[in-house]
């Protein structure tokens, strides 16, 4: 449904309508199955990071039922969009899998293809599966085990070409909620007891990926996903979709009765999990965060800082510090003046206290600080 006249969307109408859509303005009641698939997945590279994800987004969330989702293989931990870890259902996962899989090889390619001495594929993904189906194995057993066959090749190259070639999730105790567990794998098809989509859609992909995140331009969605040549898909895809523009004349996708609420709704403090998808999976992050903080991140290497919104933009960072009796929230400013939050604070350190309840009943002391 291509509007007659391209409506231009404001940089805090987008800021609104991602939000919205995100269940960032408001939490909500939803079984957490519904809220994983409703997102397209969760980013995941650090265990924890699912479960803030919807913390933040379902009301009185309880880890445990994501973790029993995880245990029920409702939920899988699977290397998909980006080529990174995403907490996902089960359904998608299959879905998604064989879709994805020119990112996989892409990110293979460019890191470790020349390392495998020539390895066959054939041989070495029926190796390789014969034997983490037999049992979950870690990457180092992989690439041990692969090395008795390919001795002059990296294990670690071999370890990643089967990533690559067969689809592999991280099985429990990773990724539950306060419990901890080795990196192990085995196939996907193993672990569900089903076949990876034999016709899988990227047409319904691309819509699950805009109802999540849009609207979208086309190299939104690539950013999204990891693939390219995606504007044949949204050019199919167009007389269903509302169309709009942004400020800088982008064409931008989006389903028609997706919630776009006007600019000036009020949003709350919300704590976000590091790499949470609202952060990555744009061409043009400035609908949520400025290219300084985006700087300000990369620059943190792998430091585990989640994202703080702040009147729906990106305007704090934080992680939580333990030590035997005490969690701190630490709240840095990053690159904003020191002190850009001090009128916010009593919002922030509401909410602060909120997740402290949340990810350190362990601790008998909850502490707040500014870094």
């Amino acid at each position: 449904m291509t509007n007659a006249a391209t409506r231009t969307l404001g940089l805090r109408e987008l800021n609104r309508a991602t939000l919205a859509r995100q269940h960032l303005l408001e939490r909500v009641r939803m079984p957490a199955l519904d809220m994983v698939r409703h997102l397209a997945g969760l980013q995941a590279q650090h265990p924890a990071s699912s479960y803030f994800t919807l913390w933040t987004r379902i009301a009185d969330f309880d880890p445990e039922e994501l973790a029993g989702l995880m245990t029920d293989r409702r939920v899988v931990r699977i290397a998909l969009m980006r080529s990174t870890i995403h907490t996902v259902t089960a359904d998608d996962a299959l879905a998604w899998r064989p879709l994805l899989l020119p990112v996989m090889e892409r990110m293979y390619k460019s890191s470790h293809s020349r390392l495998t001495a020539g390895a066959d594929r054939d041989e070495l993904t029926a190796t390789g599966r014969a034997f983490i189906e037999e049992q979950p194995r870690t990457f180092a057993e992989v690439g041990a085990h692969l090395g008795t066959r390919w001795p002059d090749a990296q294990p670690s190259a071999l370890s990643a070409a089967l990533r690559t070639w067969a689809p592999l999730v991280q099985v429990p105790p990773r990724g539950l909620w306060g419990r901890s567990g080795p990196v192990a794998h085995t196939t996907l098809e193993h672990w569900l007891g089903r076949p990876v989509d034999a016709e899988p859609s990227v047409d319904a992909m691309v819509l699950r990926c805009i109802a999540a995140l849009g609207p979208m331009s086309v190299k939104d969605v690539q950013v999204w996903c990891g693939l390219t040549r995606l504007k044949e898909v949204l050019e199919r895809l167009r007389p269903q979709l509302a169309v709009f523009r942004d400020e800088n004349g982008r064409e931008l996708f989006d389903l028609p009765d997706a919630p776009r609420p006007d600019p000036e709704t009020p949003a709350p403090v919300r704590f976000l999990a590091d790499f949470d998808n609202i952060y990555l999976s744009h061409d043009d992050r400035s609908r949520v965060v400025t290219r300084e903080w985006q700087q300000w991140g990369m620059d943190q290497g792998n430091m585990l800082w989640g994202g703080l919104l702040v009147d729906g933009f990106g305007r704090a960072a934080w992680r939580i510090e333990r030590t035997k009796d005490t969690a701190t929230l630490l709240i840095s400013s990053g690159p904003e003046p020191k002190n850009a939050l001090k009128a916010q604070r009593g919002a922030i350190e509401e909410e602060a206290r909120r997740l402290l309840a949340f990810a350190a009943k362990d601790r008998g002391k909850h502490d707040i600080a500014y870094a």
